[in-house]
């Protein structure tokens, strides 16, 4: 073997161990996996071509260039999942602690702009501690160098982002700019000032995990979409949500084998409870439409009023948002508008049917509500299914009242179709609170106004506690039974497969931001 043969051999082997077998067996003593094997197990078995293993900084500063791993910290490359080619980054904390440097930087941008270029998803593997401070303002540049990649694929290509370790400071605005974000439990966290500077500033204590562990983002910030308890399971996440998604822009994502049947659903017959007030459970309708066990939740613990996640419809692919009457009635909030309205972009980003589920008694009322932006917040979702030119349906269940009739996805906004059961009551407010106000007088005058509040209630309920005006009116296709419900949808969404639909010349809308 010559010199150059063996040198390239020996430098191969040396970066496969990254920072060497000692830090492989403390990452391995997190519970956590290390780069190459998260790669190794995410992608098809022998499909990952590396890109840049002999890369190394060019740091000569504080002894920086007594330290020298080939990769740079960073695992670099493309290759299949499920014959399907994504390009990918590792980021290996074996390495400085998987910290950016300039190099490390321009592997990841590299790929960023091979995948644009050929229409193929970005997945990153987040596992760092930050930006290279031997680099100074270097490193930075090469976090604004992502940032700009991200921004540039938002919309082109799917990004996902799995936290699988520390991701703090500048770090954490590049997995915010992509699509989704998946953390692991107890071994991830995302903050832009750590525990030790909060305290500082303003006094108080708190610990990495509760300042921006999974939990905290899943539940209070939105920040992550999924967590999972270990590496194995979230890279499953990955690798499942994917499945839903097309290449790119210039797709549809994959079908998958369906053989139609009848597809009555009998099981949705009497989900919906004969109360007005009583709750019930919008998963079970969600189940008794779609294609068996392939609903994948977004966002599952945040804002729980609403649903939003992905499925299959006799094996294409769909987003759906749904109102959720076991959480605050499934009113519209804050948390709640901007969760769906980050969904139904992302969707009509990437040629994702929508299919909408309304039992919605209106907007959140209060000062929290008003004081945190709901006029701003709602805006967002009225203007996300506004804006939306995929194929869009809508089921109303039940309630749809007030301006959330209009917000979520009615006819007026550009639905496609719009179905409602025979239960839906389509009005501008509940029976009782628009006989309180509409026979205010009468009630007052009568001698028994509890008896004539119900006597009046009984009368607005009956004009409008029903689909019925609605539908008379056009703003409602068709009033259909529970059960006919996922052979209507499928046969609707069908005959809107070739829709195409194009919004007025312009740069771009300014959406209420």
């Amino acid at each position: 073997m010559s010199d150059n043969y063996k040198k390239l051999n020996d430098r191969i082997q040396q970066a496969k161990l990254g920072g060497g077998q000692h830090r492989i067996d403390k990452q391995h003593a997190k519970k956590k996996l290390t780069a190459r094997e998260r790669v190794d197990y995410l992608l098809d078995e022998g499909s990952f071509e590396e890109m840049g293993i002999l890369v190394t900084h060019r740091t000569t500063d504080f002894g920086m260039d007594k330290e020298i791993y080939f990769g740079d910290g960073v695992v670099t490359g493309y290759g299949t999942i499920h014959g399907r080619l994504v390009y990918v980054y590792a980021q290996d904390f074996t390495v400085f602690g998987g910290a950016l440097s300039e190099t490390h930087a321009e592997k990841i941008c590299k790929i960023m702009d091979l995948a644009m270029n050929v229409g193929a998803p970005v997945i990153g593997l987040n596992d760092s501690g930050g930006a290279r401070i031997q680099e100074g303002v270097r490193s930075l540049g090469g976090y604004a160098d992502i940032f700009y990649r991200n921004v540039k694929a938002s919309g082109v290509v799917p990004q996902l982002s799995a936290i699988m370790g520390p991701c703090a400071g500048g770090a954490v605005y590049s997995p915010a700019i992509t699509d989704f974000t998946l953390m692991v439990e107890e071994t991830s966290y995302m903050f832009v000032t750590g525990p030790n500077v909060v305290k500082t500033v303003t006094n108080e204590e708190v610990t990495a995990e509760e300042l921006g562990g999974a939990s905290a983002h899943a539940i209070k910030s939105g920040v992550a979409h999924r967590t999972s308890s270990n590496d194995v399971e979230c890279l499953e996440d990955v690798k499942k949500l994917l499945s839903y998604l097309p290449q790119s822009h210039k797709e549809k994502a994959r079908d998958l084998p369906f053989e139609l049947k009848d597809e009555m659903r009998d099981v949705l017959e009497d989900l919906v409870p004969d109360s007005p007030n009583k709750p019930y459970d919008m998963h079970e309708v969600i189940g008794g439409i779609i294609d068996e066990d392939s609903f994948f939740e977004i966002h599952k613990d945040f804002a729980e009023n609403i649903i939003v996640g992905f499925a299959r419809l006799a094996g294409k692919s769909i987003g759906i948002v749904a109102n959720q009457p076991m959480f605050l009635a499934g009113v519209l909030d804050v948390n709640s508008s901007r969760k769906a309205a980050r969904f139904t972009r992302f969707c009509d980003s990437f040629n994702i049917p929508l299919l909408v589920l309304v039992d919605v008694p209106g907007f959140l009322p209060g000062t929290d509500q008003e004081w945190n932006g709901i006029i701003v917040h709602g805006a967002k979702l009225l203007y996300a299914l506004s804006e939306a030119t995929v194929p869009k349906v809508t089921v109303i269940t039940r309630k749809a009242y007030g301006g959330a009739y209009d917000v979520m996805n009615s006819k007026h906004i550009g639905a496609d179709f719009n179905y409602a059961w025979p239960t839906a009551e389509i009005a501008v407010m509940g029976a009782k609170g628009a006989s309180e106000i509409i026979f205010r007088k009468e009630i007052k005058a009568a001698d028994d106004p509890a008896k004539k509040l119900a006597e009046k209630e009984g009368e607005y309920a009956e004009k409008f506690a029903n689909p019925f005006r609605a539908a008379r009116r056009g703003f409602i296709d068709e009033v259909i039974p529970p059960r006919e419900t996922r052979r209507k949808l499928i046969k609707t969404f069908s005959s809107l497969e070739k829709k195409d639909v194009s919004m007025p010349p312009k740069k771009h809308g300014n959406i209420p931001l």
